[in-house]
């Protein structure tokens, strides 16, 4: 059974990146490997906040590139 792949795009503030490393960090335990692009990718986790709007424009163009 091949091993499956995880990308990965954290955006926002440094308490979102401190979550990132620890989902990564879960991840890899769980037996993940990090892609090194999308296309690589089995699944795809963007961790992201929305407090702002020019922040929820982001992570909505994060989640599109990740979905194309």
């Amino acid at each position: 059974m091949k091993t499956p792949k995880v990308g990965f795009v954290s955006l926002g503030c440094p308490k979102a990146l401190v979550d990132s490393e620890r989902i990564l960090t879960q991840l890899k335990t769980d037996g993940y490997q990090v892609a090194s692009d999308y296309d690589g990718a089995d699944l795809v986790v963007v961790n992201t906040c929305g407090f702002i709007e020019s922040a929820v424009q982001e992570s909505l163009d994060a989640i599109g590139e990740a979905m194309s």
